[in-house]
């Protein structure tokens, strides 16, 4: 018997899946959690084989709780409506088993979870392409600055929290703008989520 936790944040979709999965002969939902902290204490307590997540959930995100649970001997099936390169490349370094589409057929999920169970590997094929061009182009400094960005927070306080000159953060900020390619601010935040690159 496969025993698996579920975590996604739509109630409806939750007990569809669950329900889904239950009728399955080798299948049982061990647990259902409704964000990524809830899902990580069901993981420690029931030690399922394998856990399926979402990936935007309140509180503890799906990537951040796939992360947490890497090491723990449970496989993660990522299972989201993103198809973003930058979400992608987080989970896979985060170690998940799988990463699905929402929108995919529904007995694709149970042979899913019997493929990554027996210790193999699935990730939708739309995302294989993204995986190769859509590196994010800057540096660990440079998306700091970025996230601060995103965060309201102004050059000057960038600078302060960062402990650098304001003009460096100018250079900071002009580089990302020029490696996004994008003419101000808010398209390089707006870019960045869209492509998933924001933790």
């Amino acid at each position: 018997m496969i025993r698996i936790v579920i975590a996604e944040d739509q109630r409806m979709l939750l007990g569809a899946l669950g329900s889904l999965l239950n009728l399955e002969e080798d299948m049982e939902v061990v647990g259902k959690a409704s964000n990524g902290e809830e899902a990580i204490n069901l993981v420690q307590r029931y030690q399922p084989d394998v856990c399926i997540m979402d990936i935007e959930m309140p509180g503890k995100s799906g990537l951040e709780a796939a992360e947490e649970l890497r090491g723990l001997g449970c496989k993660v099936i990522i299972l989201t409506t993103f198809a973003r390169s930058g979400y992608f490349q987080r989970a896979l370094k985060a170690g998940v088993s799988g990463y699905l589409l929402k929108d995919g057929p529904s007995e694709e999920l149970a042979s899913s979870i019997r493929i990554v169970k027996a210790g193999k590997r699935i990730y939708a094929p739309e995302l294989m392409d993204d995986i190769y061009s859509e590196e994010n182009p800057l540096t660990d400094r440079e998306r700091e600055v970025l996230e601060l960005i995103a965060d309201g927070k102004n050059t000057k306080e960038i600078a302060d929290q960062l402990k650098l000159k304001t003009g460096t953060v100018r250079n900071y900020i002009s580089m990302i703008l020029d490696k996004l390619e994008v003419k101000n601010r808010i398209e390089a935040i707006t870019q960045s989520k869209e492509k998933g690159w924001f933790k």
